[in-house]
């Protein structure tokens, strides 16, 4: 293994004359934040393991590869996937070339009050936050609806203890909620308002069932849907495990299961496998009519990025003209209406406006992932071409504005 390095810091230099507000940052969980609040009858079925001297995660008695270091003792450092995830390596080195040295878990990855005094370095001023080990736990415990609904459960009350759900109204962790069972996840999405959550997340997938899974926008989860719509709190849907790596699967061999870093064939780059699911998603939510007969609710797609959006309008325009009379309104007035969207930092924003309008885009840094930018102001590069008042909506307003129930 190479040898750990340290992180260092630099001094964000750049100033803007509003505050930042970054739609995407995450935790790397410690065992605790799973174990701690987890029934003992649960733990069997979701634990730790040590195979051949590495950490493993063992699924309902699976080894799973998923994050192949699940207690994130090293990880890759922020941005050091930036140039394979802008499509320039014209060396042709793998992922683990370009990666580098790891870097020894830092407490900023995990500790709300040292990621504060990360973000005041970064000139960040509030940051929703995500995890990223709980994206295995839908994915890996097919059937198990009351497992899923303890483990999430575990989680959301690890984040109260931790970080809280508006930590100094700085730092908002979304409360993960799964809608397998929607009295559960009633249940759960009532722990969440009494908390304080201002955001919940959702995985953008179809819903697991016992006899098939199900569309989110089946009249079974509007109990769900009615709660969120009269509560004010918005709904991300954050790129996760959602079931699509099958489709890559069948074009391949010998795969098991989802490996969230699998760089290794150049088909998989060549399946927006992140694109579909969520582009289904949201198709799914408008028309099946969740945003018809739920106005009020708010959507942000964080973590897909949005090539998959103007083949989507596409397909809603084409939609529409088969069949207008089983949409309440145009999907494609829906959608920019309802669903807000965080493009990555290696597309073009410039014809991503020529869909999405400015007041539904809102920068999300992925920090401290490897496929962040480094830099998380970096981005302001990306969006040059906006006009000042543009870059202020995408930078500060909109995420502010999702957050304080303004939409």
């Amino acid at each position: 293994m190479a040898v750990v390095q340290e992180m260092v810091i630099e001094q964000e230099t750049r100033t803007l004359p509003y505050p930042i507000y970054d739609g995407d940052g995450h935790i790397y969980e410690v065992q605790d934040s799973f174990h701690r609040h987890l029934p003992k009858k649960y733990r069997s079925a979701f634990q730790y393991v040590t195979v051949e001297g590495r950490t493993k995660l063992a699924v309902n008695g699976m080894i799973s590869d998923y994050i192949p270091n699940p207690n994130f003792e090293v990880v890759a450092a922020p941005g050091s996937h930036e140039m394979w995830f802008r499509g320039n390596n014209p060396e042709g080195l793998s992922l683990r070339e370009m990666t580098g040295d790891p870097l020894a878990n830092q407490p900023e990855f995990h500790n709300a009050e040292a990621r504060l005094k990360l973000l005041d370095k970064q000139n960040i001023h509030a940051q929703l936050i995500f995890p990223t080990l709980a994206s295995v736990i839908e994915g890996h415990m097919n059937e198990d609806h009351e497992l899923m609904a303890a483990v999430i459960h575990a989680l959301n009350a690890w984040v109260v203890d931790e970080w809280s759900f508006s930590y100094k109204d700085r730092l908002f962790p979304a409360a993960y909620v799964s809608l397998a069972n929607v009295e559960l996840a009633v249940q759960e999405l009532e722990f969440a308002l009494a908390n304080g959550a201002r955001a919940i997340m959702i995985r953008p997938a179809p819903v697991p069932g016992h006899f098939g899974s199900r569309s989110p926008g089946s009249a079974e989860f509007d109990p769900f849907w009615a709660r969120v719509n009269e509560a004010g709190v918005f709904v991300t849907l954050h790129v996760s495990d959602s079931g699509y790596d099958q489709i890559y699967q069948w074009w391949s061999k010998g795969a098991k299961e989802a490996l969230a870093f699998d760089r290794s064939d150049p088909l998989k780059a060549c399946i927006d496998l992140q694109g579909r699911a969520v582009a289904d998603m949201c198709a799914s939510l408008i028309a099946h009519g969740v945003v018809t007969r739920f106005p009020n609710i708010r959507f942000l797609s964080a973590e897909n990025g949005s090539i998959w959006i103007p083949h989507l309008f596409k397909m809603f325009k084409r939609a529409y003209g088969q069949m207008p009379t089983s949409f309440a309104r145009h999907p494609i007035d829906q959608f920019q209406e309802s669903f807000f969207v965080e493009p990555y930092y290696e597309e073009d924003m410039n014809e991503l406006r020529q869909y999405v309008p400015v007041e539904r885009l809102i920068f999300g840094s992925d920090w401290p992932h490897a496929e962040c930018l480094a830099k998380p102001l970096d981005f302001l590069h990306e969006i040059k071409d906006f006009t000042d008042a543009e870059r202020q909506l995408f930078m500060s307003s909109n995420m502010k504005g999702l957050l304080e129930g303004k939409r």
